[in-house]
């Protein structure tokens, strides 16, 4: 027996010595990678403030590039901000950039390197928000590992995009853009004999219209589910070119994992529901295709936090190899886990894990993955003719097109043909183009307006739907006795994606005012009430500065 236990204890002196022998390997193998010469970025793996003038200071997680590595630990080092400084070489790691399977461009990564003032800040953003969903995703990690969330699931990339200002929003694209000389529009001409503006064909111009989503994970009690939806974008691979568009899907406690819409959304339906998009961009990229990228809002039910998740996203490429485009026809998807920059993630691992060897088995497996039915669809002339009236690029709902072409014709009357010089820069006194695109981003005030429309042209005649003069005007009007006195109303509250309280809150207050102004035969009377009572007046309400609000031609998109 004691010779046994001698052997023993040898053994596991042999294996603790191996354990060592392996934990000393990989710790001198992350070492070597991390001396490399070629490896000039490096992660932060904890918080470090500086001890001494010249010392920079970093949080966990921040990326820092390399610029000088010193023998004696203290590397010279360079944040996002781009303040340099001496860092020590134990808080650092390889960059998950370099050493992972996670792909970013090599336009992406220079851009974050060099930070050249050529680029603009978009590029920045799709950094910004990357990074975030990347190494800042200790929320998305906290839920997987508590079962909560499948591991395929990452803080939403195009949310993050959105949040960042507007240069990604519909009421961005919707602004005229300017030449390159930006001395004239470039999207915005005069036809002189049709007294109105010039359509503008473009590259691409069709129709996707959002089918259903089946399969897609479930997340656990522990999370309640706000919103279901699907972002959508034009992207090459690297760069959003588009802004981005948001749809809401509908689901049934029955089933769950399948995702509805509603397309042809007519009457009092949300355009929010509007699966059916209108899609036009005049990108040369031969990479051009669609990003969808599925997403909850979510609020943790221990702790209150809210938050947005992908759960997975899908590309479709709009032209073959040979610059053809691709059929117009349906397309089902397979989903993708992880961010759009990532390659090889599955949304829900767990299902190829308990995937048997056999054929069956496999069959079985591939119908439990998530999809994403969409349908492509080719315009006829006459919605060729309507969708040409709309700026080179935008994405959007059908059920609202045409209040942005009455918009695009006011806006090229107060542009082109009533300004008095064409060298003028003054403001424009035009209450319409000052306040119509805020209706971009609040879609029940876009409702409101569809609503109001739709209930004065039911009473037109015949031969004044066919007077675009008449229109428009009308048009001034219905926009006057709407949405106009909406969004300088105190008992309108702020528009808050997905919390619904606030949403039934707010279409209480609109749907009030609608019928008052019905009743009263138009919004003076509501106006004028002491009942009612309104923001202090800005001049921003009224005054258009459209060289403030025009898109400046971008060499890089």
């Amino acid at each position: 027996e004691d010779k046994e236990e001698d052997e023993s204890d040898d053994d596991n002196g042999e294996s603790s010595e191996e354990e060592d022998s392996e934990e000393t390997d990989d710790e001198d193998d992350e070492d070597k990678l991390l001396d490399d010469p070629s490896v000039n970025e490096c992660i932060a793996v904890g918080n470090f403030n500086a001890q001494q003038e010249g010392d920079l200071t970093f949080k966990k997680g921040e990326v820092l590039l390399i610029h000088d590595k010193k023998a004696d630990g203290w590397w010279l080092a360079e944040n996002s901000k781009g303040e340099r400084g001496l860092v020590p070489k134990t808080y650092l790691a390889v960059s998950v950039l370099q050493t992972s399977s996670i792909w970013v461009s090599p336009l992406l990564l220079y851009n974050i390197i060099k930070e050249e003032h050529y680029f603009s800040s978009r590029t920045d953003s799709h950094w910004s928000a990357v990074r975030k969903a990347i190494t800042e995703n200790d929320t998305v990690e906290v839920l997987a590992t508590m079962g909560a969330v499948p591991a395929g699931f990452r803080l939403s990339t195009l949310f993050q995009l959105l949040e960042e200002g507007n240069q990604f929003r519909a009421s961005y694209f919707l602004q005229p853009e300017l030449t390159p000389s930006q001395l004239a529009f470039k999207d915005l001409v005069w036809d002189s004999e049709k007294n109105t503006i010039q359509p503008r064909p473009t590259r691409v111009s069709l129709i996707v219209t959002l089918c259903s989503c089946k399969m897609i994970p479930l997340p656990a009690g522990s999370i309640q589910v706000l919103s279901r939806h699907v972002r959508l974008c034009l992207f090459d691979g690297n760069r959003v070119l588009s802004n981005i568009h948001t749809v809401r899907a509908t689901w049934q406690p029955k089933n769950p994992q399948m995702w509805a819409f509603s397309p042809r959304v007519t009457g009092i339906l949300p355009s929010l529901l509007d699966g059916d998009c209108f899609v036009r961009s005049n990108s040369p990229s031969s990479d051009i295709g669609f990003l969808f990228e599925l997403g909850i809002t979510y609020i943790r039910n221990s702790t209150g936090e809210r938050g947005e998740l992908s759960c997975g996203w899908a590309f479709q490429k709009l032209f073959t190899s040979d610059g053809m485009p691709v059929p117009s026809k349906m397309y089902e998807l397979p989903l993708n886990g992880g961010t759009p920059y990532e390659r090889g993630v599955e949304v829900d691992p767990s299902i190829s894990r308990r995937a048997g060897s056999g054929v069956l088995q496999q069959l079985i497996t591939l119908k439990k993955q998530p999809v994403l039915l969409v349908k492509l669809r080719s315009l006829s002339t006459q919605s060729k003719d309507i969708l040409n009236l709309l700026p080179e690029t935008l994405i959007g709902s059908m059920c609202y097109i045409h209040l942005l072409i009455f918009y695009r014709q006011i806006l090229g009357d107060a542009l082109l043909k009533d300004r008095i010089n064409m060298q003028s820069a003054d403001l424009i006194c035009n209450p319409i183009l000052a306040t119509f695109p805020q209706l971009m981003d609040q879609p029940d005030l876009m409702d409101a307006l569809r609503s109001a429309w739709a209930d004065r042209e039911r009473n037109l005649k015949r031969s004044e739907k066919r007077d675009r003069e008449f229109l428009k005007s009308l048009f001034v009007l219905v926009y006057h006795d709407s949405v106009f006195p909406l969004l300088q109303s105190t008992f309108l509250p702020s528009y808050r994606w997905a919390e619904e309280e606030s949403e039934a809150s707010r279409w209480r207050v609109i749907a009030d005012f609608l019928r008052k102004s019905r009743e009263n035969d138009g919004a003076l009377q509501s106006l004028l009430s002491s009942e009612n009572t309104h923001k202090a007046f800005d001049i921003s309400e009224l005054a258009y500065d459209f060289l403030g609000e025009t898109r400046k031609n971008n060499p890089v998109a």
